[in-house]
């Protein structure tokens, strides 16, 4: 019920609506915060199985609208939060849209007379355009865990500097590949918006402890930019990654369960056994993954069994003086 009050105090805007076939009137909605120049989007769940990043927009709302009742959003300066552009996929347990299967983050920069998702891509990249700093909550495109972090393409627009006042222990880098250009996060950037991706190490399970980080990330950088006032904890002095230095470790046999002995976060020095690969049928160890060089788990499969020649890790490696 406190929820539902909650709602109705703030500012409310319908940022995309139309029809659908089967399902009626679908309506995207957005909470603005404060007034005045564009300061900062802030963007949910794409896809459907994106449960972590709906979570982290909530805390994120709730948040923001204690932070206006208290005055501490600069004036002048306006806030736009978009928990979810498809809801509907959450709704009925599809990961994309539920009547063609096509992926949102792929859809961009979006056509008003395309397919249902073209026409949500261009109509809140239209909705969003003007805004100073765009930022995504995401989910990482590969499934299992890993270490959060920020993320931005290198499209000759993105400020590594501006990325590391979020004060997240990572900022990963990465040359956009073909499908990245129709992400949300590039568009953002082709028309002039400063853009990050936020991973908080979770999709489809809720992790309080990486969405509590994500949403105060967001604030340090708000508060850092002059959009809002708030006292945080100073975080971490960003270590630059490209994702192109990030070792992919595979599996080197046939498939069987997986059986993890590190995880993302943690240090492992070459040849150390980080997993096993067990025989499905008899219970036998089949493989064993070693650690190829010293240095950090930044990814690992959390799925119960792998398959033949599958990255299972990826790692940050150390250098050595």
């Amino acid at each position: 019920m406190w929820q539902e009050c909650l709602e109705v105090l703030m500012n409310k805007e319908i940022v995309y609506s139309m029809n659908t076939a089967y399902r009626g009137e679908y309506t995207i909605y957005g909470y603005s915060f404060g007034s005045g120049e564009k300061a900062a989007c802030i963007i949910g769940a794409l896809r459907g199985n994106e449960y972590q990043q709906l979570y982290i927009s909530s805390l994120m709302s709730k948040k923001l609208y204690d932070l206006e009742t208290r005055g501490s959003i600069v004036a002048g300066k306006r806030i736009l939060l978009i928990p979810s552009l498809n809801y509907s996929s959450m709704n009925m347990g599809q990961k994309y849209w539920i009547s063609d299967n096509a992926d949102l983050n792929r859809a961009f920069p979006g056509n008003p007379e395309g397919q249902a998702v073209s026409r949500i891509a261009d109509a809140v990249l239209s909705y969003t355009d003007g805004y100073a700093y765009g930022i995504q909550f995401a989910s990482f495109y590969m499934e299992g865990q890993f270490i959060p972090h920020v993320r931005m393409m290198e499209t000759g627009r993105q400020s590594n500097s501006l990325a590391n006042l979020f004060g997240m222990q990572y900022v990963l880098t990465a040359e956009p590949r073909a499908y990245d250009r129709a992400t949300l996060n590039y568009n953002w950037q082709m028309n002039g918006t400063e853009a990050f991706s936020i991973y908080s190490g979770a999709t489809e399970r809720i992790d309080e402890v990486s969405a509590n980080n994500a949403v105060s990330a967001v604030l340090r950088f708000l508060t850092r930019m002059g959009i809002i006032r708030y006292n945080c904890h100073a975080g971490y002095i960003s270590t630059v990654l490209d994702e192109e230095e990030l070792l992919s470790i595979r599996s080197d046999k046939a498939g069987g369960f997986f059986r993890r002995l590190a995880g993302p976060g943690d240090e492992v020095t070459r040849g150390d056994i980080i997993a096993n690969i067990v025989n499905p049928m008899t219970g036998d160890v089949k493989s064993q993954i070693y650690a190829p060089t010293d240095g950090i788990i930044f990814f690992a499969e959390e799925a119960p069994m792998v398959y033949q020649n599958s990255v299972i890790f990826k790692m940050i490696r150390r250098l050595h003086n």
